[in-house]
């Protein structure tokens, strides 16, 4: 088993700054890359065209930096932790992407497919429901702050909540649409 610091040279996490540049999913891939591994797999997040029936001009995302990169560094941790890997990469855009673009890219590599499938899915999981980044979708005739599902539910337990109140409350955000004519630059 490869120590913590070992580890740590085999994982690569980037919370990529706001910026016109795509991100480079051809060097996360290469970093992963091992002559051991007989597996890489990949999930690369891109920006769609419409959502529920609305046109979508762009995303935006926002993270306080340190505390997304430090959260994302735990769950690279997390997976490896689980499943058997070999290298691990992980990074999520800032800023503007456009439609066809993409905002998270997760790559595993090991020995079989089983253990870099399964830690992809996780990790992309864990981003979407505890790294504290925020999303904004951009419409041809306003905008909207979103949340995953994943966050709303791990944090609005049935328990707690009634299925009506999950829908019609819509988490935090749920507040925060603004529609108007004019698209915010």
């Amino acid at each position: 088993m490869a120590t913590a610091e070992e580890a740590e040279k085999k994982t690569l996490v980037e919370i990529v700054e706001a910026s016109c540049e795509p991100l480079d999913t051809a060097r996360y891939v290469a970093f992963v890359r091992d002559p051991a591994c007989g597996a890489i797999a990949t999930f690369e997040g891109t920006t769609r065209d419409t959502f529920e029936g609305r046109s979508v001009v762009e995303l935006r995302y926002e993270a306080y930096t340190p505390m997304a990169r430090r959260r994302l560094g735990e769950v690279c941790a997390a997976a490896r932790s689980r499943w058997a890997l070999e290298r691990l990469a992980a990074a999520h855009r800032l800023g503007r992407v456009g439609v066809g673009e993409a905002s998270v890219f997760v790559a595993a590599s090991s020995v079989h497919r089983v253990d870099a499938l399964a830690a992809c899915e996780f990790v992309i999981d864990e981003i979407k429901a505890s790294v504290p980044i925020w999303k904004k979708e951009v419409y041809d005739n306003g905008e909207m702050w979103k949340e995953n599902r994943e966050f709303l539910d791990r944090h609005l337990s049935p328990a707690t909540t009634t299925t009506t109140e999950r829908t019609t409350k819509g988490g935090c955000c749920a507040h925060k649409e603004k529609i108007s004519d004019e698209r915010s630059t």
